[in-house]
């Protein structure tokens, strides 16, 4: 059995990874999946979290939001709404969203939209949670 497989991250703009991994953690809709070479085919919709990626001994974080992951026994393919790499992150931007949508959760509001608020404070947890897990804080 072979000890990689490809991996393959990819957004309607961009090619975000293209490389070889020995293992990852994806957020599947109900929580996460963990994958290795030789992994049962498999598709799963994807949530709003982060993906970490181990090729050799670096591991790589991203944050995901929405789509959808094909695995095969040799790759996986991630066909995701958003992705970014955990070092990418403007983590003062990040930060910034994730007040504005505390506040407007916990605003009384009833024009609020809960839901959307909800995905924006999770989608900017997810972007300060990879930038972290890289080593990048909201001062750096």
């Amino acid at each position: 059995m072979a000890d990689s497989f490809q991996l393959e991250i990819v957004t309607p703009e961009k090619l975000v990874v293209k490389d070889r991994a020995e293992e990852m953690q994806i957020p599947g809709k109900n929580g996460y999946l963990g994958i290795l070479p030789g992994h049962a085919p498999l598709i799963s919709e994807l949530s709003v979290g982060h993906i970490s990626y181990r090729n050799g001994s670096e591991t790589h974080y991203l944050c995901v939001a929405w789509g959808f992951a094909e695995v095969l026994p040799d790759k996986v393919t991630i066909l995701a709404e958003t992705a970014e790499r955990g070092e990418d992150v403007d983590c003062g931007r990040a930060q910034k969203a994730k007040e504005r949508a505390e506040q407007r959760l916990s605003s009384g509001d009833p024009e609020v939209d809960v839901p959307r608020a909800q995905d924006a404070l999770a989608r900017a947890n997810s972007r300060l949670e990879a930038a972290a897990k890289e080593g990048k804080t909201v001062g750096s």
